[in-house]
């Protein structure tokens, strides 16, 4: 394979396994990354080439994309709250603008990955959405959610002016890795297993699609390899509740299931008073009130596309939790 890949946001937790599963492939991996970026996970590959800099500083963007014929752009800025919310459309649109300008003055680009989201589209109440569904922009849960939107409509305009540009989006991406906002499940089961997050989150009715991060992973590369230029494609897997997440955890642990609900209201003082706290101390609320606002809706999504074009195969959230409770015990950060 003599395509040279390169890859923005290789040290985040998706870009991570995505590098991972290039390099196995034969693929020449080049990850661009920051100068503060934790690239342990990946240094121990002796293929994988670094190229340092930011997505919003376009010099070492396009100095990164140099002598590449295949983009995966995974770097986005993903949280449900910061005290600047201008970082959002700052990193996730502004981002994707650069590597949009990258292609359109390097000849050499054949094809870039986008990393989207489901957010992206917008929430499914009462209903499963498939890449049809255009977010109605009048109402955003979270700015994450808003910088995904606007920067949808931007990929898609550039692939109606012939940018060789392929959207993927994926759900909830959850499973073994790191330990960031990228990871809500395990964020959430670490403060399930500590006793901090004692019963349900709401009534159980926030129906999700959430998918295992290595099913992501294989729908990127099916993407490349025969997924067609300008098209969307929903990297989703299966349609459930947070409540669903406790109860199949429980089961794999052998632990007690929780026997009560919290009521959203009452998440949401408590992710008031988070911020309150964060602002303060300059850590990050794990629950903020934009996360409860994601609750109260639904992101329900079917990724039949992705099946019939790419092979997609996502695994039930039952099989892909098998792994996380054991590898957060590993890393001691749940005892059960």
């Amino acid at each position: 394979m003599n395509n040279k890949v390169l890859v923005t946001g290789a040290s985040g937790y998706l870009g991570g396994r995505l590098c991972h599963a290039l390099l196995t492939r034969g693929y020449a991996v080049r990850a661009f990354v920051r100068t503060t970026s934790d690239i342990s996970a990946l240094s121990d590959h002796q293929n994988v080439e670094f190229s340092y800099g930011d997505v919003t500083d376009y010099d070492s963007l396009a100095r990164a994309a140099s002598g590449c014929q295949i983009v995966f752009h995974s770097a986005a800025l993903v949280e449900p709250w910061l005290p600047d919310p201008s970082a959002f459309l700052t990193i996730n649109v502004g981002g994707l603008k650069n590597v949009l300008k990258v292609c359109k003055e390097t000849a050499m680009i054949e094809r870039i990955i986008y990393t989207s989201s489901f957010f992206a589209l917008g929430s499914t109440d009462g209903y499963v959405a498939d890449e049809s569904q255009i977010h109605d922009a009048k109402y955003f849960c979270t700015e994450y959610e808003k910088s995904k939107a606007i920067a949808d409509k931007i990929a898609m305009d550039a692939a109606l002016e012939g940018v060789p540009i392929i959207a993927v989006y994926p759900g909830v991406i959850y499973g073994p890795g790191k330990v960031t906002a990228g990871n809500l499940v395990a964020r959430v089961l670490i403060e399930r297993f500590n006793g901090r997050l004692p019963g349900y989150i709401g009534q159980g009715k926030d129906k999700v699609s959430f998918s295992h991060v290595d099913d992501v992973v294989e729908g990127h590369i099916a993407a490349l390899n025969k997924g067609r230029l300008g098209e969307r494609y929903l990297l989703t897997g299966e349609n459930a509740s947070f409540m669903q997440v406790f109860d199949i955890s429980a089961t794999i642990t052998g632990t007690r299931k929780p026997w009560f609900n919290i009521p959203l209201l009452l998440i949401e003082a408590y992710g008031w008073i988070s911020v309150f706290v964060s602002r303060l101390t300059g850590r990050l609320p794990l629950i903020s009130p934009p996360t409860v606002d994601v609750l109260r809706h639904q992101w329900a999504y079917s990724c039949d596309k992705a099946k019939k074009e790419l092979d997609y195969n996502p695994r039930s959230l039952e099989q892909g939790l098998i792994e996380v409770p054991s590898w957060l015990k590993s890393l001691g950060l749940i005892k059960y």
